[in-house]
């Protein structure tokens, strides 16, 4: 049995879809479904259970022998959220629970942390897990510091040689993009919010800079497929002896003009590119500038290619937001 926290989510459902497709069978989620739609994320899957993240740890406490492994996706996303108790709750306490729980019965624990724990990017973007590197680092928001605190519990337990989880690791996934991200709002992607004027002919609006190294469009982001990201979760899961900290993007920054030029070219049409004030609230909280080193994935033996950003976008585009059914 695999349990997947946030597995109605995005990048979650997304793993499960995958998991299933390779023939495994007790997947539970552990997620709230809500009013909207996202339930049509894992509409299409066969699963052991749904359930609430309230109840998740008698589940957990119930089906112990049965779980081989915890994929925590679950988490409070959002970097514009103001509540840092939730999510503190969310993202800290909870990852931190369901670390104990693999470490008291040796299981399988893969968690989502995030390229927000990088803040301005002045340190760079290596994956490094010592404790020292991962106090160094300094998110520009509560959902990035939420992050790296979990970062920190882990590098603490894994320097004073505690016991722990039959495999831990963390993924610090970039700007990911693709299928059944439609529920998160103000939080999809650019390529998601871009393509219903794209598909009217009307020229997009991106966000101009505020910073003299970068000019309009030309901020710099490492778009990641969601595909991609899902890949890695189940070669880790098929290789537990690796354990650590590491990157997941495309390894590759492109700018913001490249996606929405991207995402007009992927129906065969010209951009039509144009620029907005950014919010006044992002303004000191934005990364310019983010690209995943990859030496360490590399590293531990993951060896499949990464998409490009243009044929990402093509894959999303022709087959899912251009598609009635635009779901995975």
């Amino acid at each position: 049995m695999i349990i997947v926290t946030g597995g109605a989510g995005f990048i979650g459902s997304n793993i499960i879809a995958a998991l299933e497709k390779q023939g495994y069978k007790d997947i539970v989620v552990a997620d709230w479904l809500g009013c909207g739609d996202k339930w049509k994320n894992i509409a299409k899957r066969e699963l052991a259970a749904v359930v609430a993240p309230e109840e998740l740890f008698p589940f957990l406490a119930a089906h112990r022998d049965e779980i081989t492994a915890v994929v925590h996706m679950g988490a409070i996303s959002a970097t514009t959220e103001k509540d840092v108790d939730l999510i503190i709750r969310s993202n800290f306490q909870l990852s931190w629970d369901l670390w104990c729980f693999c470490r008291d019965y040796r299981k399988q624990f893969i968690y989502a942390s995030s390229a927000a724990t990088y803040g301005d990017g002045s340190l760079g973007f290596e994956d490094r897990g010592d404790l020292d590197f991962v106090n160094g680092l300094r998110p520009l928001n509560p959902y990035g510091w939420s992050k790296v605190l979990f970062d920190r519990k882990v590098a603490r337990e894994v320097f004073e040689k505690r016991e722990t989880p039959l495999q831990y690791a963390g993924l610090k996934f970039f700007n990911v993009y693709g299928p059944n991200e439609y529920h998160k709002g103000g939080q999809k992607s650019v390529v998601a919010h871009i393509f219903p004027a794209v598909l009217k002919g009307e020229e997009v609006k991106l966000f101009r800079s505020y910073h003299p190294d970068y000019a309009d469009g030309q901020q710099m982001r490492d778009f990641v497929w969601v595909g991609d990201c899902v890949d890695v979760v189940l070669w880790l899961l098929k290789n537990p002896q690796t354990n650590g900290l590491f990157n997941v993007g495309s390894g590759k920054a492109r700018s913001f003009y490249d996606l929405a030029k991207a995402t007009w070219n992927a129906l065969g049409l010209q951009e039509k590119i144009g620029y907005k004030d950014m919010p006044e609230e992002l303004r000191g909280k934005y990364q310019y500038f983010t690209q995943a080193d990859l030496r360490r994935l590399r590293g531990a033996g993951y060896e499949r290619e990464m998409t490009s950003l243009e044929d990402g976008i093509r894959q999303y585009v022709v087959d899912y937001l251009s598609k009635e059914d635009k779901y995975v």
